[in-house]
């Protein structure tokens, strides 16, 4: 059996004293990396991971995902080296297009695919040393421009966040993992493997040369049902977007319609009410410790490469929930996590 492998990751919306509690306290277990995410209007992911990297030191540490319409590549490069000079366990940089733009004022980059191609190649050709000069569609570059600080020694593994067939295919060429976030559905697994794959064909890499992430909210709690009520509330706020992404569900748009504007009206314990319990698990890790190795098992066996457990990770607190992944979960997958 091929090793599989398992995170965890946190929103940016924390008292600096916070993140390095919790990067203290995931460092007690086997996490084979460490997570923050990158929304706007968080906090951006270098500040929390420089708080947590020092505490840390067998996960490799990253950001899920840096939209380059935020982020200019040279900054995304300069952050990713001052990272990887603090992080034992090492670093991956992973990339997203990015949602919700347009609410915070943000112009995505035209034209998008290209833009990430381009975001790419700039930020290697800069760890690598060289001159990041570049004249392509989106981006203008100097020549003479390289990076004037210490350098990370090894390759940075790219993550690239996306459900989007062109972007999945780009990532084949490109990219050492496809993270589909805000999602525990198996079944979208082989999905975006075959978007993946063309881009693998199109530059010779066999099939499978990168691995897929898939993550999603979790709620663990030895209290079962207080876990899916409080994770049914959590999802309610993304699932009638992150629905529509996904090719293999059917789901009654009314039904998304009316969770939605119960969400818009604030009232989440109505939106909470109508997601039964066979879509709640395609969108979220709920329920005790038995119900997510399970979930898990699906995953893995549908060809996931590493899940990624989200915030907020407890019912009452985060650091139940983290414990439970730490003593019961991770041992529980033992099998799949040492092979």
């Amino acid at each position: 059996m091929t090793k599989r492998e398992l995170s965890i990751a946190f929103q940016t919306d924390k008292r600096a004293r916070e993140y390095i509690d919790l990067a203290k306290l995931v460092n007690e277990y086997s996490f084979d990396a460490v997570t923050v995410y990158c929304d706007a209007p968080f906090h951006p992911s270098y500040a929390p991971l420089l708080l947590m990297a020092p505490h840390i030191k067998g996960a490799r540490v990253g950001p899920a995902g840096i939209p380059p319409s935020r982020m200019h590549p040279l900054d995304i490069a300069a952050q990713t080296a001052l990272l990887a000079d603090i992080a034992a366990g090492g670093v991956y940089l992973g990339l997203v297009r990015g949602g919700w733009l347009e609410d915070h004022g943000i112009r995505e980059l035209s034209p998008p695919i290209q833009a990430m191609r381009e975001a790419i190649e700039i930020i290697r050709k800069t760890l690598a040393g060289e001159s990041a000069g570049y004249a392509g569609q989106v981006y203008r570059i100097a020549d003479h421009v390289r990076a004037p600080y210490p350098l990370p020694q090894a390759k940075i593994p790219l993550q690239i966040g996306t459900w989007g067939e062109k972007l999945a295919a780009l990532a084949g060429e490109v990219a050492d993992e496809v993270k589909i976030g805000g999602s525990a559905n198996p079944d979208v697994i082989s999905v975006i493997a075959d978007a993946i794959a063309v881009g693998e064909a199109r530059v010779g890499r066999p099939k499978g040369t990168v691995k897929i992430v898939i993550g999603a909210v979790s709620v663990i709690d030895e209290d079962r049902e207080l876990a899916r009520w409080v994770a049914r509330k959590s999802v309610a706020l993304y699932m009638p977007i992150v629905s529509k992404l996904d090719p293999t569900l059917e789901i009654d748009p009314e039904l998304m319609a009316t969770v939605q504007a119960h969400v818009n009206a604030g009232d989440s314990d109505a939106a909470a009410r109508l997601i039964p319990d066979d879509i709640l698990d395609r969108f979220i890790f709920a329920g005790d410790a038995d119900d997510i190795i399970k979930q898990c098992e699906r995953l893995y066996e549908a060809g996931a490469g590493r899940i990624e457990l989200g915030t907020p990770h407890g019912a009452r607190a985060a650091a139940t929930g983290i414990h439970l992944i730490g003593q019961r979960i991770i041992p529980a997958l033992g099998g799949y996590l040492s092979s």
